[in-house]
């Protein structure tokens, strides 16, 4: 209780908390939309690609610059996505295919750009490094407000247009059919996923970022079987693991968040697997179980009942008794 206290009254750990709390919540929902349409990896072909774009920002600007960092992130993240579905389109590779060149292909770049800025001896000064793992600790007020400003943008938009795309995950056709611009939701969906990479890289980094938008979702489906639900209860879990991991990296000395932060999302996500009520392992067994003790119960009923028939009362197989 007193660690509590005393992190809440450190105002650093707040922004950090804030900060992460923001990063759960955003990527817990959006998550939710690209679970459904079965593109969980491209959070991580985003986050992957926007490396190089982070690099190409410093290397432009010569220094430390937050804004150009996620704008560089998000020009690369964008060109990722068009990279895998442009593969898919004009080519016989398969997205899975396309997916791992891409991914691969972008980060080894921003690799390649991150050890030429490393041999420069400015790479601690960009704080370059830390993207990669991420360090939320190095989160200041300016960085919480743009993740705020961003984060509340993208949750207004699932709000007001909340319907429109329940009908681009689950039946796309009927939705062009009744006159909505599927193409631009979709491209709106996809660019809503890279602002949330984006705003997430500083605080979980490119390796992890991923795991935030696929483990919540994830989780959140054992819990319902609605939509709106599954949205909520996914950006609650968001939420809980931001806190609770910057919370628990808080107690020990030089661990880092972002990883602690997934692990959080991976014990929830555990948590539901095995206690959530229809879709939990716990209660299919019990089910199970149950299921067992009836048919036993049912087969002893009817064992009981002909060995208790008056004589002459049973019918035999060969005609009447």
């Amino acid at each position: 209780m007193d660690f509590l206290l005393s992190l809440m009254q450190d105002p650093n750990a707040r922004w950090v908390i804030a900060g992460c709390f923001l990063l759960g919540i955003s990527s817990g929902v959006l998550g939710c939309f690209a679970f459904l349409r079965k593109q969980s990896l491209m959070g991580d072909i985003i986050a992957h690609a926007a490396l190089p774009g982070i690099c190409l920002a410093f290397i432009l600007q010569g220094e430390k610059n937050t804004v150009l960092f996620m704008l560089g992130a998000l020009g690369t993240g964008l060109l990722g996505t068009w990279c895998v579905h442009s593969i898919v389109r004009h080519s016989r590779i398969k997205s899975d295919t396309a997916l791992g060149i891409v991914l691969s292909v972008f980060f080894g770049f921003g690799t390649v750009l991150l050890t030429g800025i490393a041999q420069t001896g400015a790479a601690n000064q960009s704080g370059l490094d830390a993207f990669l793992f991420g360090k939320a600790a190095s989160l200041v007020q300016a960085d919480v407000s743009m993740m705020a400003v961003t984060a509340g943008i993208l949750l207004f938009l699932v709000l007001l247009l909340f319907k429109e795309f329940k009908l681009l995950c689950f039946d796309s056709n009927f939705g062009r059919g009744l006159g909505f611009p599927m193409g631009i939701l979709d491209a709106m969906v996809m660019l809503m996923i890279v602002l949330t990479v984006v705003i997430g890289l500083q605080a979980v980094g490119v390796v992890l970022m991923s795991a935030m938008l696929i483990i919540p979702p994830l989780a959140a489906r054992y819990w319902t079987e609605k939509l709106s639900h599954m949205v909520i209860i996914s950006g609650i879990f968001g939420a809980i693991a931001g806190v609770l991991g910057t919370i628990i990296s808080g107690l020990v000395p030089k661990l880092s968040t972002g990883p602690v932060i997934v692990l959080a999302a991976a014990a929830l996500f555990l948590f539901s697997m095995l206690a959530a009520p229809r879709r939990g392992l716990i209660f299919r067994q019990v089910e199970r179980v149950k299921v067992r003790r009836r048919v036993a119960e049912e087969r002893i009923s009817r064992e009981a009942e002909q060995v208790h028939l008056p004589y002459g009362g049973a019918v035999s197989k060969g005609g009447d008794a």
